[in-house]
């Protein structure tokens, strides 16, 4: 995140509250008064993007840093693919969310760093929750709505199932983003070669071979298969996605 101000870190609960609430403060202008101008910065065709908040109440859409550790902990990364695969409200909803999460992330990031105790923990905490999340702000809401926590339950008992023998369905006709690449048949003669297509099929990103416990997307234009992780695609993202292109389909637009 190369020319974006440097900040000196706080150093107590009164001043990494007041750092928390300028970059709150930068986060909720993006997503409200200048969300068009967010929108427009946010284009599915450039590289990974993340949205960065200030401690000066100001906020800029950018690549991320490319220090191993980085300094602060990072936004989401890629929210830019993602835009133009959901509606906009639920997308400015999902970045929200994880703009919260974040701020969280540098806020006790910074009482680490410093040694805050028990107390000034809890103080920092107590402080914070006082204030509306980002989440609440942009949707107008000051609880999650039923949608998005049916959508945890599905995700969190998709991977607490731990089966091998049972795979979620897919419909590639519908551009469903499950894991992994497997199609289920009606005939049993043919669910056995599918089990050996599934065995051979390799990440378009990496070249590794499929796994039953990652967590795979498909490309809906070169219909290749993807690790998650590979192109920063989350199940809880891939959930509003209507229609994916992985990042050489989106180059390769881009270029047309």
């Amino acid at each position: 995140m190369e020319g974006l101000p440097q900040h000196p870190a706080p150093r107590t609960v009164e001043e990494v509250f007041s750092d928390f609430r300028g970059r709150r403060a930068g986060l909720i202008k993006a997503l409200t008064t200048d969300v068009q101008k967010f929108y427009q910065q946010c284009d599915p065709d450039k590289e990974n993007l993340c949205l960065y908040g200030l401690p000066t109440e100001a906020w800029e859409v950018n690549l991320p840093v490319e220090e191993v550790p980085p300094e602060l902990p990072e936004p989401a990364l890629g929210i830019n693919f993602a835009r133009d695969g959901m509606a906009e409200k639920d997308w400015l909803s999902l970045v929200a969310v994880h703009s919260d999460s974040w701020l969280l992330a540098v806020a006790f990031y910074f009482g680490a760093r410093f040694g805050f105790g028990k107390n000034d923990r809890k103080k920092l905490f107590q402080m914070i929750n006082d204030l509306p999340t980002i989440f609440e702000v942009v949707t107008g809401s000051g609880r999650q709505p039923t949608n998005q926590s049916a959508l945890h339950h599905n995700s969190s008992k998709s991977k607490s199932s731990g089966k091998p023998s049972r795979q979620p369905e897919i419909n590639p006709s519908k551009g469903v983003k499950m894991s992994p690449p497997a199609k289920e048949d009606e005939e049993s003669g043919e669910e056995e070669e599918e089990e050996d297509d599934e065995q051979g099929a390799t990440c378009g990103a990496c070249g590794d071979n499929y796994g039953t416990d990652e967590f795979w997307i498909c490309c809906d234009v070169c219909e290749r298969w993807f690790h998650g992780k590979c192109v920063k695609i989350t199940p809880a993202k891939a959930e509003h996605i209507k229609q994916y292109k992985c990042p050489s389909c989106s180059s390769k637009r881009a270029r047309v």
